[in-house]
């Protein structure tokens, strides 16, 4: 693996601006470390160091190198401490990260069926927002995530995608809830309840922007995490609220009520690294398609969608 031993010995003595020590934590002598370092400036064409008798500075280049060659070489440490623990059956968890609102059913479901599948691994459940779960992919402190689109998937693989189209939760008492189906536009006067923007910063804007398209201007915006805290400011009547229908069930004085189709939707993929996957990560993308599937109105997206990287899938819960 020369390319990774020349990034490596880079490394050292970027990180230490001095030869000598360099050599000396890399266990070589200074000499070779030149050579090492000269062949690869040759490999990649750019001067990646200013150096004389008395200092040694990274160039531009080299600062640029100094950010891949960590990545680089973090995902190789990775990749062979996974192939590593596959080949000894050490594989004992996967960490994978869910919105808050995904419904406790999906959770046991998806917990119960990935455990007939692969016995042998733990599925770890978080609890995290779309944003918080990027930031942990990015890290490598999560294998893979249940992400709300539109989303910048950028060191990402997408599985399948599913959409769950969106009704509108409101107080039973409201004069809307008399109608058996409302638009946009029959929402205009109220307010909104919606997840803070940080949460899903791409689904937030989709929303709204949708909203204002078909006219809706919310008078007043409320913002909620937990499902619990939406039906909370709904009762209050601080605004209306989207949702695919779970939030009504769990409080008798509020209704859902249909949107007209296509008009407002929520997507969702599993999403995990595209270097050195875990390798039961797949497995877990199809069964949370097909669980999620079966509530009977989320589909997979269409071919005609928006591009989303291969394998694609579009989830309902914010």
């Amino acid at each position: 693996m020369e390319p990774l031993r020349q990034l490596r010995y880079f490394v050292a003595v970027a990180e230490e601006l001095h030869f000598g020590r360099a050599a000396e934590r890399l266990g070589i002598a200074q000499p070779p470390l030149s050579q090492r370092i000269r062949k690869l400036e040759q490999d990649l064409g750019a001067r990646l160091f200013d150096r004389d008798s008395r200092r040694v500075e990274l160039t531009e280049a080299g600062q640029v190198l100094l950010g891949e060659a960590r990545e680089l070489l973090a995902r190789w440490e990775r990749l062979v401490t996974l192939v590593g623990k596959a080949g000894r059956g050490e594989l004992d968890a996967l960490r994978v990260g869910v919105p808050p609102e995904v419904p406790g059913r999906v959770l046991a479901a998806i917990l119960s069926a990935f455990a007939q599948a692969h016995p042998d691994v733990r599925l770890d459940l978080l609890e995290l927002t779309t944003a918080e779960q990027l930031r942990l992919l990015a890290d490598r402190q999560l294998d893979a995530g249940l992400l709300q689109h539109p989303v910048d998937a950028i060191g990402l693989e997408l599985g399948p995608v599913v959409e769950t189209p969106l009704g509108v939760v409101l107080p039973r008492d409201s004069p809307l809830a008399a109608r058996a189906e409302l638009t946009l536009a029959d929402l205009a006067g109220h307010g909104l309840v919606i997840f803070p923007r940080a949460a899903a910063p791409g689904l937030y804007d989709t929303i709204l922007r949708t909203c204002w398209e078909h006219g809706f201007r919310p008078a007043g915006t409320r913002h909620a995490r937990s499902p619990e805290f939406v039906l909370g400011l709904v009762l209050a009547g601080h605004g209306v609220a989207f949702d695919e229908g779970t939030v009504a069930r769990k409080e008798p004085r509020v209704v859902w009520r249909p949107l007209p189709p296509g008009a407002l939707s929520r997507r969702m993929s599993l999403a995990w690294p595209s270097a050195a996957p875990h390798p039961a990560v797949r497995v877990l993308a199809e069964l949370v398609v097909e669980i999620v599937q079966g509530d009977g109105i989320s589909t997979l997206a269409s071919p005609g969608e928006p591009p989303r990287r291969p394998w694609s899938v579009v989830f309902g819960q914010s």
